[in-house]
């Protein structure tokens, strides 16, 4: 898949609030689908459908541990992340350049 497909998965999955609250509590360590329902306050069918829009995106993977194989563990995944970290200090770069210009442009009329 090309960088700006993945990048675009990445924002999409990130633009509904309740999948960033997700984000937000498997920032701190994994979590079992049933704890991520109650952190975020949604049902776990809510919570279903948002985790398989991240686990597409690729932001989420699942686990299951040794103890039981029906129990789901989720954690982040990286990658995305910094694919977005990049993006963002290039996008950033980029208007520094082109205010750093018109400020040039501005300062030279006087």
């Amino acid at each position: 898949m090309k960088q700006a497909a993945k990048l675009d998965r990445t924002l999409a999955a990130l633009a509904e609030p309740n999948r960033r609250r997700v984000v937000e509590v498997l920032r701190d360590r994994p979590h079992t689908a049933g704890d991520l329902a109650v952190q975020v306050g949604i049902s776990p069918a809510a919570l279903s459908r948002h985790l398989k829009t991240l686990k597409a995106a690729g932001l989420v993977e699942e686990t299951h541990p040794d103890y039981d194989a029906r129990v789901r563990v989720y954690q982040l995944s990286p990658a995305p992340m910094a694919d977005l970290k990049d993006w963002l200090a290039k996008t950033e770069a980029l208007w520094a350049r082109q205010l750093a210009a018109f400020k040039a442009h501005v300062e030279g009329r006087r």
